[in-house]
């Protein structure tokens, strides 16, 4: 499903228009990011799952078309663990 797709459907369940349920899509799309780009973000949505920001270490890794050893850089990772009730259901 695409944020096209996702929009249109919540428009259609909720009975607003595609441009109050884009606003809506994007504002909540937004918030998370907003919340994860903190030192020790974390979003919990009850039910569903937890979206955690988590630091990548830097590592030695390979080239995998030469072999050639390379140095990869740290970094920010987003990890999501899904809750009981999107477990279950799936």
């Amino acid at each position: 499903m695409t944020k096209t797709e996702l929009v249109e459907k919540i428009a259609k369940d909720t009975g607003i228009s595609k441009v109050a349920a884009a606003g809506a899509v994007n504002s909540f799309l937004g918030n998370i990011t907003k919340e994860l780009k903190k030192k020790n973000g974390k979003v919990t949505l009850v039910g569903f799952g937890t979206f955690t920001k988590v630091r990548r270490k830097a590592r030695k890794g390979r080239n995998p078309q030469t072999g050639e050893a390379i140095k990869i850089k740290a970094s920010n990772s987003v990890r999501f663990k899904p809750g009981k009730t999107l477990k279950d259901s799936i």
